[in-house]
């Protein structure tokens, strides 16, 4: 953890909190705090700080906080992402937090098994978990927004043109178009499929809502490696 996320329940009161859980784990363990050191802090969707540890034992660690720094900025940047298969689901919701961008739209493709979208993976608590721990790598605190579409055709014909409006919109697919552009010095909605690719249909429907293919060259990567790659070109 680059960054101890506080949430509301840990406050005990404006400029105090106690933490028992594995921040407080880390606080003791990995940083080997005492009491006097400062630790970096940030409450969730909020300011950013440090604090000073007032008191620390086997059980608690407390903390006089001061936030006054703003996070940074978000990426002008929306991902819709085909939903991943279940155990790579934490890794990329976290590097959504990670990298900064600031919306992510989780939809249905041809070529995702129903199963998925029963996992308990996809609970809200874990969910935010696994953003969350993207946020304290990153030091950032304001959650990405998150959604869920489990019907493709009723979202690529009645929503897509709402979301890409004043947005450049891109479409990664190894088949398609062009190699990706670089620093874009603009707003894109980006769409990547699941492993194996969105299927021709569902490619042109994207076309047709005024996407542009693009490519990374002849390598065939992982989501997670594609989503890095590609935002770290546009941006």
């Amino acid at each position: 953890m680059n960054l101890i996320i506080l949430l509301q329940q840990d406050f005990t009161d404006d400029s105090h909190v106690t933490l028992t859980d594995k921040r407080f784990e880390h606080i003791r363990k990995v940083h080997q705090s005492s009491v006097g050191d400062r630790v970096k802090l940030g409450r969730l969707n909020g300011m950013m700080g440090s604090g000073i540890i007032t008191a620390i034992n086997d059980h608690k660690v407390d903390i006089e906080v001061e936030l006054n720094q703003a996070p940074p900025k978000k990426l002008p940047l929306k991902v819709i992402l085909a939903l991943p298969r279940p155990k790579m689901i934490r890794r990329i919701f976290r590097s959504i937090a990670e990298l900064g961008i600031e919306e992510l739209i989780v939809i249905n493709s041809y070529k995702v098994e129903k199963s998925f979208w029963n996992s308990p993976a996809l609970t809200d608590e874990k969910v935010e978990g696994y953003l969350i721990a993207g946020l304290q790598q990153a030091k950032d605190t304001v959650l990405p927004k998150v959604s869920f579409q489990r019907l493709f055709k009723p979202f690529v014909e009645d929503e897509l043109a709402a979301i890409a409006q004043g947005s450049r919109g891109i479409i990664a697919h190894p088949a398609t178009g062009k190699p990706c552009p670089h620093a874009i010095n603009e707003r894109a909605v980006l769409a990547i499929g699941p492993e194996g690719g969105f299927t021709e249909y569902e490619v042109n429907k994207f076309i047709d809502a005024g996407f542009e293919g693009i490519h990374l060259g002849d390598r065939i990567l992982r989501v997670e490696n594609a989503l890095a790659a590609i935002t770290s070109k546009l941006y």
